[in-house]
């Protein structure tokens, strides 16, 4: 396996391009120790369909966001034939729609925040104003893109005119709205590999919520408790949710998924089938309080690449 080719994609034209940069460097490196022979590729500079296929044996996907993590990155790998690390297609761009995987998530009695959406074409003041009692939603509301990543553009509103002001600004980039009531408590995230749960890990921002700086930024400094403070029952079955959601969605590889525990019940907020291999990552450190090493995680990785995800 070590002398096979690795071609490590990062970089990309979303938003979390700094990101993937980040992600896709630290993957080199560690392939780089593990003996494999790696290329790198960013779609930036050109596109993905003029990957040589002939001097590719697999590709370490290390792309963020729009275009990396939303199934269309992965159409172009399964395009040229060349296996691929993280999930598929489908099961992709189903994770990255806020809206679908949250009916995925309900159809298998997962619990998830109340939601409505709305868009560019039916968004008014006066229908805002009647889609919030009628989703039975209430203050503080949470607004955020459909599919974007990285807590890009989530903002907590408190009151109606902050959440009308920010719907207007935020549709000026985007297509589609999806709101939810605002849940307190612990922020947790868990990591699976490979359809085994890693463990989980709790976050403590300083910052007003676990935000895009609070995320990637040291200044932020965001505590980590590593393992999360959650009585051992209710460790396990947090880790069991994630295990469910990953399998519901049909993911491949490493996820994500993040949660808020409040009032002693497990709310699953979203699950990230491409999550951030920085220094600052969450699923490294999980896997590294479990004994995997960097290195070796990226390497369980690499091997369970495969086409038709």
């Amino acid at each position: 396996m070590s002398k096979k080719k690795v071609l490590v994609v990062l970089g990309g034209i979303s938003k979390e391009r700094a990101v993937s940069l980040d992600s896709g460097a630290a993957c080199v490196t560690a392939l780089k120790k593990k003996g494999y022979q790696v290329f790198k590729f960013d779609p930036k500079k050109k596109p993905l369909n003029l990957i040589d296929k002939k001097r590719v044996d697999i590709i370490f996907n290390a792309l963020h966001g729009k275009y990396g993590e939303d199934g269309v990155a992965q159409s172009f790998f399964e395009y040229l034939r060349i296996p691929y690390t993280h999930s598929g297609v489908i099961s992709s761009y189903n994770s990255m729609n806020k809206v679908i995987s949250k009916e995925i998530f309900k159809k298998n009695k997962i619990l998830t925040p109340l939601y409505f959406v709305l868009n560019q074409k039916n968004y008014s003041n006066k229908m805002l104003k009647k889609k919030i009692p009628l989703s039975k939603i209430k203050f503080p509301i949470v607004i955020k893109p459909v599919n974007e990543g990285s807590s890009i553009g989530v903002k907590i509103c408190k009151n109606f005119i902050d959440l009308s002001k920010a719907s207007k600004t935020l549709l000026k980039d985007y297509f589609e709205l999806i709101y939810e009531p605002y849940i307190g408590g612990q922020e947790i995230q868990v990591a699976v590999l490979n359809n085994s749960p890693l463990g989980a890990i709790e976050l403590i921002p300083k910052r007003k919520f676990y935000d895009y700086k609070a995320k990637y930024t040291k200044k932020a400094k965001t505590v980590h408790l590593m393992p999360a403070n959650l009585q051992k029952k209710d460790y396990l079955k947090v880790l069991s949710i994630a295990k469910k959601a990953h399998k519901a969605l049909n993911c491949k590889g490493v996820t994500r998924a993040d949660f808020k525990f409040f009032k002693k019940k497990f709310y699953l907020l979203e699950l990230n089938t491409q999550p951030g291999m920085t220094n600052l990552s969450l699923v490294p450190e999980i896997a590294n309080h479990k004994g995997i090493s960097f290195e070796n995680l990226v390497e369980k990785i690499l091997i369970n690449a495969s086409l038709n995800r």
